[in-house]
């Protein structure tokens, strides 16, 4: 046993013959190069995602000001966020956020995608063809993407504006008299951040999607057609099976993103009006509530991967290969 445990530290030049030739050593230097790669990157990944992590998991429980000193104050945090109704009204907002964000962009996105990739009309030889001009809408829809998040927050904040903006503007036009979006309202205020958020991703899904649909054989698209299946039914039966994995990829990771809207939230919805649970911690920073803000996010984690499991286990379906 002493023998293989030095010939594992040794290189395989150096090892010798009697081991080198042994089934058990042989598993052993398979395993050894496949750790040998991934050693360097699994430090890294521990020391600056993993360590800050575990770092904010201790600071939950102190006081911590930002300063040297940080004492033990056990669940002292947890317990003040307990009674902060400040806290359950940012929680409400977010997860809202987490519920219906995720459901609007992935539905709009499955729908322009299925549209780019199958929506236009039957060519002769080809199963399936995307609408004219397919190239230029995804471009389109994935311009979004490339924008900072302030000036995204920034122009809808224009846009909603109730004296000047885009949409009221247009609705004085023929006479009606646009409401206040993000004067005061609670509900028009979380319509125009649920908006923001989903014209902000769509492109994303948009991209994904395509791809998806893209890798599906169109042997699979004719054999429906041959069966007499429309398009509602093509879709529901045939495409949504087979990108299920992706649909329930991008669900997790757009409720994720929902969950950390904190720049279009700071941006421009007014404080007064709502505000979400990242934009809450921000201020409890500012405020130099160190201690009380990680506990914070230790909330948010945890919800993260409340959320995650159970998208997981509820899309959980069996694999269709093709």
């Amino acid at each position: 046993m002493l023998l293989f445990v030095v010939a594992a530290l040794l290189p395989p030049r150096f090892t010798p013959e009697r081991v080198r030739y042994d089934r058990r050593y042989r598993t052993l230097d398979k395993y050894r190069f496949i750790v040998g790669f991934l050693a360097v990157p699994l430090a890294f990944y521990a020391l600056f995602v993993i360590s800050p992590f575990l770092q904010a998991i201790y600071y939950s429980f102190t006081d911590w000001s930002g300063g040297p000193v940080a004492n033990f104050v056990g669940f002292d945090n947890y317990e003040k966020m307990w009674n902060d109704d400040r806290f359950w009204d940012s929680l409400e907002v977010s997860v809202l956020l987490l519920v219906i964000a995720p459901v609007l962009t992935l539905v709009l996105g499955m729908f322009f995608a299925y549209m780019i990739t199958s929506g236009g009309r039957h060519r002769r030889g080809r199963a399936i063809a995307g609408v004219a001009g397919s190239s230029v809408y995804k471009v389109v829809y994935f311009f979004p993407q490339v924008l900072s998040v302030a000036i995204i927050a920034v122009v809808w904040g224009r846009v909603f504006n109730t004296n000047s903006g885009l949409i009221n503007g247009g609705l004085d036009k023929v006479g009606v008299d646009g409401p206040a979006w993000l004067g005061g309202d609670e509900t028009l205020g979380l319509i125009s951040l649920l908006t923001v958020i989903s014209w902000s991703f769509i492109g994303f899904y948009v991209v994904l999607f395509s791809a998806a649909m893209g890798a599906i054989p169109k042997d699979i698209y004719e054999a429906a057609l041959l069966d007499g299946a429309g398009r509602a039914r093509t879709f529901f039966n045939v495409t949504l099976p087979l990108i299920w994995d992706t649909v329930r990829t991008g669900w997790i990771y757009m409720g994720i993103q929902a969950l950390d809207t904190f720049a279009i939230c700071l941006v421009m919805v007014p404080p007064h009006v709502l505000k979400v649970t990242p934009v809450f911690l921000y201020e409890r920073f500012r405020d130099g509530q160190y201690g009380y803000a990680t506990a914070i996010g230790v909330v948010l984690l945890l919800l993260s991967m409340a959320f995650s499991l159970i998208v997981m286990r509820v899309g959980n379906r069996d694999r269709i290969e093709y």
